[in-house]
C-alpha cells in the first residue's frame, strides 16, 4: 500500500509567489531573483510532503501562472501573434508566459491576451489553449525535465505530473471553423512522447497523467481519443508507470473505456463520487493487475477527514483486490486548498479543519491504520479524529432551528417578482431616466497599497474606526466625483472598505467563520481567502447599506448598490458537508435578500447581485444538471425579488460558456446582466443573440485581467459586433468585471474610453434615425 499526492498548493504559505510575481511585473526584481522564490516554494512543499510520509511526491504541479499555460509551452502551441514578439525580443520563457497570460502592450506591441475560464466546477481558472487547422506541436519548455532532476537531487522521490495530451485539447479552442481540436491529436502525441523520452532517459518510472476531461460526458470519438493516446504511450513505453487521473467526478458512462486503457494505476475521486468504488470493484477489474489511488481525503474543501468513513472505503477495496493494489490518495490536487492550519490563531472551529499540509499527514496516517500498524502516535490521531468529529455533529454552533424554519417556509411567490420584465422596463426608464447605452462599471475600483494600508492599520489597532471610516469615506466621495466628471451613467461607490467579494459578507453573517492565511489561488497571482460556512446562516445587521447611501448622498446621479449572490457566496466558500448544499444556499439567499429590501428603503434604485460562479457551480455530468439549475436559480430570485417593478436588478457573470445554460440565465430574471465578452471578442455574446435574450445586456469591453488598456477604436468595435446581434436599446457599455486589482492610471485611461465609446454609439443612432 502506497501513499501519493496529485498536487500541492504552489503560492507558498504566505503568497511569497505572488509577491514576487507582482515585484517583477513591476520591475522590482530580476527574473533570477523570480526564480529563486519558486525554487524555495518547490523544495519546501517536497520536503515537506517526504516528511509527512507521502510515498510518491508529484512535481510539475508548480506553475508560475497556470499548468494548462505550462502545457502550451511545453508542446509549442503559442499563438501566432506572439511569433514576431518572440523573435524581435528574444524572450525567457518566464516573460513569454506571462505576455500570453497578460497580454504586452510595450516597446510597440500591443498583443492581447489568451482567454481565460473556470478550472471545471472551481474557482481557479485557466489559459485556453489556441488552436487552428493543421497546427503542428513541437517541444519547446523542458520545464518538467529540470524540475524533475531539482527533485532527484534534493532525494525526492519524484513522480512527474503532467495535463493529458486529451484533455489538453479538449480545454482548448477552435480560433478557426472548419475542423475540430481533436483531429490535432496526431501531431500533438509525437511531442509528449518526446517528453517521456527524455523523463525514461532521466530515471523516471511513476508518471502521472491528468486527464479530468474522464469526468465529464464524452462522445465516442473522445473516448476513442483516450484509447489511442495510451496504447501509443503504452507501445513506446512499456516499462513506464502510468497513473491515469480524473477528479471531480465519476468516471460514469466512460468506465469502461477507463478499465481498458493499458495503465497501470487508475486514481478515483472518492470524496465526489464514492459509490464508483462499488462500480469498479463489481467487475473483471478485480482480476487484473491494475492499481487503484483511492481519492479519500477531500483536495477542495477544508474540513478534517472521517479516517472512519475512509478505512471503510479503503478496506473494502483491499478486500477484495489485496493492500498492493491499493494507493492512498487526495480526491485531486491540493491546490485547491489553503497551504497550512498552523499558521491560524483563535479560529472557532480550528479542530475541526485540515489544509494541504495536515492533508498530505492525514494520508499517511489512514496508510498507517488500513495496514493496523497500532503505535501510540496513530492511536493518539484516531482518537483525536474521533472525538473532531463527533463534536461537529453535535456543536450548538451549526444548527439554528429558526433559520432552518424560515427557509423551509418559503414560497413560490417569494421567488417571483411582482411582474414581468416588460412590465418592469417601462417603470424602470420612466424612474431612471437612463440614456441609450448606458455606462456602469460592474463595482469595484482599485485596491491600492494606500487603502490596503489603511485596512491593516486598522486591524492593528493603528487607526481607531472613526479615522477608517474618514478615509473611506474620503476615497468614496473622490470616486463619485471621478465618475461624475468623466460622464459615467450609473456610478459606482468603489467597494473600498471591502476586502473580497465574499469574505466581506461572510464577516458579517452569522455562521461563516475567517482564517487570517486560508489563501488559495485564483488565477495567476490572484489569492482569495475563502470564508468557511460551518453553520446555519443568517444575517444579523444590513451589511451595505451605510456606504451605498452615503454614496448616493453625494450625487445626484443614480449609485448602484453591490452586492455578492447567493450561489457565488456558496461556490467561493469552503462550505460545510454536513447538510445539502441547496439547503445553505437558500439560507444564504434570504440574507441577501433582506439586504436588497434594506438598499431600496435607504433609496437605492439600481441594485446589482453578482453571480460569477453560477455557471461555475454546474455539475459535470448533463444528468444533474437540472436539479442544480432548479435550486440555484430559486435562491438568486429569492435574493433578488423583495423588491418593486422601479428597482433595477443588476447581475453580472464572467469567464463562463453561457450557450448550454442561457434558458436558466434567463430564468434569474435579472433585468440587467453584465457578462465578461472582450478577451472572447463577444464570442460569448452570441448566446445571447441566438437565444434571443429579452432583457437588458452589457457585454465587457475591457479586459481588467491584464494590464494592457483598450483604445475608443478598440471597444467601439467590439461594440459594434455586439451591436449586429443585440438591439440597441438593450445594450449597457460597460468593463468585463470589477477592477479591484488595476492600478488607477490604466483605470481613468480605459474607462474614459469606454465614456466616449458611448456617446459615440449614441451619435451614430441619432444620426441614423
Amino acid at each position: 500500500m502506497q501513499t501519493h499526492n496529485l498536487g500541492y498548493p504552489r503560492i507558498g504559505s504566505r503568497r511569497e509567489l505572488k509577491k514576487a510575481a507582482e515585484q517583477y511585473w513591476a520591475g522590482k526584481i530580476t527574473a533570477e531573483q523570480l526564480m529563486a522564490v519558486g525554487k524555495t516554494i518547490r523544495l519546501q512543499n517536497w520536503k515537506l510532503q517526504h516528511a509527512a510520509g507521502i510515498d510518491l511526491i508529484p512535481v510539475g504541479d508548480f506553475s508560475y501562472y497556470d499548468q494548462v499555460l505550462d502545457a502550451s509551452l511545453m508542446v509549442g502551441a503559442i499563438p501566432e501573434r506572439y511569433h514576431e514578439l518572440m523573435a524581435e525580443k528574444q524572450l525567457r520563457d518566464i516573460d513569454l508566459l506571462y505576455a500570453m497570460a497578460r497580454g504586452y502592450q510595450k516597446d510597440g506591441y500591443d498583443l492581447t491576451a489568451m482567454e481565460m475560464t473556470k478550472w471545471f466546477d472551481t474557482n481557479y481558472h485557466y489559459i485556453v489553449p489556441e488552436f487552428t487547422a493543421g497546427q503542428t506541436f513541437k517541444l519547446f519548455s523542458n520545464k518538467l525535465l529540470n524540475e524533475y532532476r531539482e527533485a532527484k537531487e534534493a532525494g525526492i522521490n519524484a513522480k512527474p505530473v503532467l495535463l493529458g495530451p486529451v484533455s489538453y485539447l479538449l480545454l482548448g479552442k477552435e480560433k478557426e471553423q472548419g475542423f475540430h481540436r481533436l483531429e490535432l491529436l496526431k501531431n500533438l502525441l509525437p511531442v509528449y512522447v518526446e517528453v517521456l523520452k527524455k523523463l525514461d532517459e532521466a530515471g523516471v518510472y511513476y508518471v502521472q497523467f491528468d486527464e479530468p476531461c474522464l469526468s465529464l460526458d464524452l462522445t465516442v470519438a473522445e473516448r476513442q481519443a483516450f484509447v489511442k493516446t495510451y496504447q501509443e504511450i503504452k507501445a513506446k513505453f512499456p516499462n513506464l508507470h502510468v497513473i491515469l487521473a480524473s477528479y471531480f467526478e465519476c468516471y460514469g458512462e466512460n468506465l469502461s473505456t477507463v478499465l481498458s486503457l493499458p495503465v497501470e494505476t487508475i486514481h478515483l475521486d472518492l470524496v465526489r463520487c464514492p459509490m464508483q468504488l462499488d462500480d469498479i470493484l463489481a467487475t473483471s477489474f478485480v482480476n487484473t493487475r491494475t492499481r487503484l489511488s483511492l481519492g479519500v481525503v477531500d483536495g477542495r474543501n477544508i474540513w478534517k477527514n472521517d479516517f472512519q468513513q475512509s478505512i471503510h472505503f479503503i478496506k473494502k477495496a483491499a478486500d477484495k483486490i489485496g493492500n498492493d493494489r491499493i494507493w492512498i490518495a487526495p480526491s485531486c490536487s491540493l491546490l485547491h486548498s489553503p497551504c497550512d492550519l498552523e499558521l491560524e490563531t483563535g479560529i472557532k472551529i480550528k479542530q475541526w479543519l485540515a489544509f494541504a499540509k495536515q492533508k498530505v499527514h492525514e494520508v499517511a496516517a489512514l496508510r498507517k491504520l488500513a495496514l493496523g500498524e497500532h503505535t501510540a502516535e496513530t492511536d493518539r490521531l484516531w482518537k483525536e479524529n474521533i472525538e473532531a468529529t463527533n463534536s461537529r455533529r453535535s456543536s450548538p454552533l451549526i444548527h439554528k432551528p429558526e433559520v432552518k424554519a424560515r427557509a423551509a417556509a418559503i414560497t413560490d411567490g417569494d421567488a417571483r417578482r411582482l411582474h414581468a420584465f416588460s412590465v418592469r422596463r417601462e417603470h424602470q426608464r420612466e424612474t431612471l431616466g437612463l440614456p441609450l447605452f448606458p455606462t456602469t462599471t460592474i463595482g469595484s475600483f482599485p485596491q491600492t497599497a494606500e487603502i490596503r494600508g489603511i485596512r491593516a492599520k486598522l486591524k492593528k489597532g493603528e487607526l481607531t474606526q472613526a479615522e477608517y471610516d474618514d478615509l473611506i469615506a474620503k476615497e468614496t466621495a473622490d470616486a463619485i466625483r471621478w465618475q461624475e466628471e468623466i460622464g459615467v451613467d450609473v456610478l459606482v461607490h468603489g467597494e473600498f472598505e471591502r476586502n473580497d467579494m465574499v469574505e466581506y459578507f461572510g464577516e458579517q453573517l452569522d455562521g461563516f467563520a475567517f482564517t487570517g492565511n486560508g489563501w488559495v489561488q485564483s488565477y495567476g497571482s490572484r489569492c482569495v481567502k475563502p470564508p468557511i460556512i460551518f453553520g446555519d446562516v443568517s444575517r444579523p445587521a444590513p451589511m451595505t447599506v451605510r456606504w451605498s447611501a452615503y454614496a448616493q448622498s453625494l450625487t445626484k446621479q443614480w449609485v448602484k448598490g453591490m452586492l455578492t449572490g447567493p450561489v457565488t457566496i456558496l461556490q467561493w466558500s469552503f462550505v460545510r458537508n454536513d447538510q445539502p448544499r441547496s439547503e445553505t444556499c437558500t439560507q444564504i439567499a434570504l440574507a441577501i435578500r433582506d439586504e436588497v429590501v434594506d438598499l431600496e428603503r435607504a433609496g437605492i434604485r439600481i441594485i446589482q447581485i453578482d453571480e460569477p460562479a453560477i455557471r461555475e457551480g454546474l455539475p459535470l455530468r448533463k444528468e444533474n444538471w437540472a436539479a442544480y439549475l432548479d435550486w440555484a436559480v430559486r435562491a438568486f430570485r429569492i435574493s433578488a425579488s423583495g423588491v418593486a417593478d422601479a428597482t433595477q436588478i443588476h447581475t453580472h457573470m464572467c469567464y463562463s460558456e453561457f450557450n448550454d445554460i442561457i434558458q436558466a440565465i434567463a430564468d434569474l430574471d435579472a433585468d440587467v446582466i453584465t457578462i465578461e465578452c472582450s478577451r472572447s471578442q463577444m464570442e460569448l455574446l452570441d448566446a445571447f443573440a441566438d437565444f434571443k435574450y429579452p432583457n437588458e445586456i452589457g457585454p465587457g469591453v475591457y479586459d481588467i485581467h491584464s494590464p494592457r488598456v483598450p483604445g475608443k477604436e478598440e471597444m467601439l468595435a467590439l461594440m459594434e459586433k455586439a451591436k449586429a446581434v443585440v438591439p440597441a436599446e438593450q445594450l449597457w457599455v460597460n468593463p468585463d468585471c470589477g477592477l479591484k486589482t488595476r492600478a488607477w492610471p490604466e483605470t481613468r485611461l480605459a474607462l474614459i474610453a469606454m465614456v466616449q465609446t458611448a456617446k459615440e454609439l449614441r451619435e451614430a443612432v441619432a444620426v441614423v434615425k
